[in-house]
């Protein structure tokens, strides 16, 4: 659930079918060995604009090169988005496009659409093409799936997993100017976590929908600024992926400007609430790192300086250990490569504050160990988290980032993914 709702929104049961007029499916094709879903289909209705934001590896995936041509090109018109899990078709050279195209065509061929107007957006083992004749048999019965019911949302939400525990969803609703309008959101993510997305130029993928209608520039305005205080501020081992990937859908009747900014605050919560579920759910993780960076130049700082205590393997490992060694975080978030003034640093854990203008405090280091501790008995993805609250000098830049804890099986997940 999101820590905090922004006004006027509510939460309410489903994800990504709850706003009106899309429809979602999600399938069984066998392209896992596992024999777990593994093919997810979102479908907008007809006049959607869709934003995205991807990966900026160097190496990523064809699929992601394909997203961000086909919107640049249409001017963030598209109505489909197709999602394989098992395979991340990514430095697999000529094939990874040419199979690319040759999903997308065919599923618009059954969709009734034109080719560009479908995504593909694809995640697994890197270096592993798609089988194809597999995925081409699965369009059949995917596309038969298509719903907008609450179960169509959850399979298309199932589907796109792969190390991940949990599925990731949420939706919300407000009253705007009279009408009803929803948002709803999916993601997956558990390993080779650590987002650096921009703007159209196992992995994190991202989808949201709303039933409100935006200009396609302004809805990419706002999803790229939710991208950056969202999945933009989660880490969980420090790796980019080369398939990153978060498109958002609006379809609908044209909302008046006196409303985005509820809007976005919506999309930002939506938004939050997904990258916080991957942190969460990292590979072996037990608890959620949440750190609060106040007092820095500007909100961008702020946030690279949370993100990096996120990510320090140190801190990490404190946390998992349930050490509340408070010198790794000041450390890290002296590396950060922003100004910080020293004299100035101040560090609470939960209610326990271990630092003030820049010295150690004597504190009950059973009870900070105790909260460590409990955040871990927590019950999974309600209240665990392990906040830190850091103050780093008098400007008004403030932000936020999650992480997790490393642990043994984080180790034991990674050294055997292939084999």
């Amino acid at each position: 659930m999101p820590s905090a709702l922004p006004s006027p929104w509510t939460l309410i049961p489903g994800g990504i079918t709850s706003p009106a007029g899309f429809r979602a499916a999600g399938i069984t094709a066998g392209l896992k060995v596992s024999g777990n879903p593994d093919l997810s289909l979102l479908l907008a209705p007809e006049g959607a604009v869709c934003a995205g934001t991807f990966t900026t590896s160097l190496v990523r995936a064809a699929c992601v090169d394909l997203c961000a041509e086909r919107l640049r090109a249409r001017g963030g018109r598209a109505r489909a988005v197709l999602t394989n899990s098992g395979q991340a078709n990514a430095c697999t050279g000529e094939r990874g496009l040419a199979d690319s195209l040759t999903a997308t065509a065919a599923l618009a061929a059954r969709l009734g659409l034109e080719p560009d107007d479908v995504l593909i957006c694809s995640t697994g083992v890197i270096g592993v093409p798609i089988p194809m004749p597999t995925l081409l048999a699965g369009f059949e019965p995917l596309t038969a799936a298509l719903a907008a019911d609450q179960a169509a949302g959850d399979a298309a939400a199932r589907a796109i997993l792969t190390t991940d525990l949990v599925d990731k969803q949420i939706a919300l609703e407000a009253d705007l100017g009279g009408r009803r309008v929803r948002i709803g959101g999916m993601a997956k993510g558990s390993g080779m976590i650590h987002p650096a997305m921009g703007p159209p130029q196992a992995t994190m993928l991202g989808y949201l929908s709303c039933d409100a209608g935006v200009a396609a520039d302004l809805w990419q305005a706002m999803v790229s600024r939710a991208v950056d205080r969202s999945f933009n501020a989660i880490t969980v081992d420090g790796d980019t992926s080369t398939n990153d990937t978060f498109l958002a859908f609006a379809a609908g009747e044209p909302l008046g400007h006196e409303h985005l900014e509820a809007l976005e605050a919506c999309l930002t919560a939506v938004s939050q609430h997904l990258a916080r579920a991957i942190a969460r759910d990292g590979e072996g993780a037990t608890c959620l790192i949440e750190v609060q960076v106040e007092g820095a130049a500007s909100d961008a700082d702020a946030r690279v300086i949370a993100r990096t205590v996120c990510g320090s393997s140190l801190v990490k490992c404190a946390v998992h250990g349930r050490d509340p060694n408070w010198g790794r975080i000041v450390a890290a978030a002296g590396r950060a490569g922003v100004p910080i003034t020293p004299g100035a640093v101040a560090l609470w854990l939960g209610p326990h504050q271990l630092m003030a203008a820049g010295q150690p405090l004597a504190f009950d280091r059973p009870a900070a160990t105790q909260y460590l501790r409990e955040r871990a008995a927590a019950p999974y993805l309600q209240d665990d988290i392990v906040a830190f609250r850091l103050l780093v000098g008098n400007g008004r830049g403030s932000g936020l980032a999650w992480g997790c804890d490393l642990s043994e099986q984080y180790v034991r997940i990674n050294a055997d993914y292939t084999t």
